[in-house]
């Protein structure tokens, strides 16, 4: 068996008219044989930039053999690396192709890929979704969830006691505060230490992730399981985190990450530390949660991973195979690869638009700001606007 093609299929994923971090794009890839087979995977982290990429690293793929998943995947490390350090635009390029490999070699063999991956030591993935007010988190504990998530920094703390007061102290509770570059470490170990009262199953990125040193120094400061790890790319770009043991959760992105063999890796290196593993899964679209589920069904450290529930309409019409929940789990799926396709006359609908977030152009689009609201998001006097959606910092 040969690769033959490599396809990409770029589309909008958010409501209509939306803009900045809410106007997400997804990036599927489909990787065609010569047999016929062909597989599907995703990539992430500025998709429409890293298609680009992988168009540009399509010429090495061709007329490779698919199953040989390791060597193809050091091919393209090779190929890139004179461009400098692998960031998430070379490794989302890298997991949407390596993915679909995984995908056509379940289906050439007859097995879902998680038997590929050292087979089940689950049948269902526990699952969260997110809630800003006690209504939402009231909601998805009826639809079966026992685990939410909420996060932003104004109102944090007023949130997090309102949730936790409506669904009692037996629902796991997250908070995500997004690792804004103006929320210096004492703040947040300040927010972090106002937070240890609510039994928070993790604190997730409470500083800048590129500060390796300022995470460190709030995990010693504060009585809370640390997360982290979503916007880095690789074994690499984990490996402190995980070796000197500053945070609890690790957080690779499915659609970034490298892969799914390189989050495999990520998890044995953290279950090396007594990490557990967590992915992100905030910007992501159907089919790397499915990939997600396979590999989490084999993970001996997996704790939990990130669901959008009723996101987006997209969600739920480009992608056959849609992931069956029960009681706040993805049942793992028995069909061979990936056990999922997509449909591109409904990624068709959906054409791509910016991807960006916009800067605030009252404060001269500093990266790092002098935070002139400060004093109002820590006096929790402002609530999330209607508008808010995951992953946003308002």
């Amino acid at each position: 068996m040969k690769i033959t093609a490599i396809k990409t299929y770029l589309m909008h994923a958010a409501p209509p008219e939306t803009g900045g971090w809410s106007a997400r794009n997804w990036l599927f890839v489909k990787v065609e044989t010569d047999e016929g087979i062909y597989g599907i995977g995703e990539a992430s982290g500025w998709p429409r930039v890293v298609e680009t990429a992988i168009h540009d690293m399509t010429p090495l793929m061709i007329g490779e053999e698919p199953f040989h998943i390791e060597k193809l995947w050091n091919k393209m490390q090779v190929a890139i690396m004179g461009h400098g350090m692998t960031g998430i635009v070379g490794g989302g390029a890298m997991t949407g192709i390596e993915m679909a490999l995984w995908d056509i070699k379940g289906k050439a063999l007859g097995q879902p890929v998680w038997n590929l991956l050292g087979g089940k030591m689950r049948d269902k993935v526990r699952i969260y979704a997110h809630a800003h007010e006690k209504e939402r988190a009231r909601e998805l504990l009826d639809r079966g969830y026992n685990a939410i998530k909420t996060g932003g920094i104004k109102n944090c703390v007023e949130s997090v006691e309102a949730i936790r007061k409506e669904v009692g102290p037996e629902i796991d509770l997250m908070v995500d505060v997004h690792g804004p570059p103006w929320l210096t470490t004492r703040d947040a170990i300040a927010l972090g230490r106002a937070l240890e009262d609510y039994d928070l199953l993790f604190y997730e990125d409470p500083v800048a992730p590129e500060n390796i040193e300022a995470i460190a120094r709030v995990s010693d400061a504060v009585d809370i399981p640390i997360a982290a790890g979503e916007r880095h790319a690789g074994i690499w770009g984990v490996k402190e985190l995980i070796e000197r043991e500053i945070i609890d959760v690790v957080q690779p992105d499915t659609g970034r990450a490298g892969g799914l063999s390189q989050m495999k890796k990520i998890a044995a290196m953290a279950e090396a530390h007594y990490c557990s593993m967590a992915p992100h899964d905030g910007s992501l679209g159907p089919v790397a949660e499915m990939a997600a589920v396979h590999l989490m069904a084999t993970l001996p450290n997996f704790l939990i991973l990130e669901h959008l529930e009723d996101d987006v309409p997209q969600r739920y019409e480009v992608m056959t195979g849609q992931p069956e929940i029960v009681d706040g789990h993805i049942i793992v799926p028995d069909t061979p690869g990936l056990g999922i396709d997509i449909v591109e006359e409904a990624i068709a609908k959906y054409p791509s638009s910016g991807n960006i977030g916009i800067p605030d152009d009252s404060y001269d689009y500093q990266y790092i700001q002098a935070r002139q609201g400060r004093a109002l998001w820590l006096s929790e006097q402002e609530t999330p606007p209607p508008e808010y959606r995951p992953g946003q910092i308002f």
